[in-house]
């Protein structure tokens, strides 16, 4: 039997949410709070929880989409200031990065 909660593994760069949209509302009508775990994603549900590895140190963190974005060719992920931090990668402001979560489900 073939599960419809796949693994799905993308490979690219991610960029970090600046300190200005602290407080701004997201796509999912969530304030943006920097001291969270939080993403954006292009096409991913809200609520999808996603594994962010940064590939230049090997640092891992976890994120929840609640926001769309990034809308800046050949990045595939932005994240909060906090999980920038535990991806050590606020000095540099990108990271090359592999991202991993579970296919959503398909409405019958």
């Amino acid at each position: 039997m073939v599960s419809c909660a796949q693994k799905v593994t993308e490979s690219g760069h991610a960029s970090y949410y600046g300190d200005k949209f602290e407080g701004r509302k997201t796509a999912s009508g969530e304030k943006y709070k920097a001291s969270r775990l939080t993403a954006a994603h292009r096409t991913l549900p809200f609520g999808t929880t996603v594994k962010v590895k940064n590939l230049d140190n090997g640092k891992v963190v976890k994120v929840v989409v609640n926001d769309r974005g990034p809308f800046v060719s050949g990045r595939i992920i932005d994240v909060s200031g906090k999980a920038a931090n535990q991806l050590e990668m606020k000095n540099t402001g990108t990271a090359k990065v592999e991202i991993k979560y579970k296919k959503p489900k398909r409405n019958k």
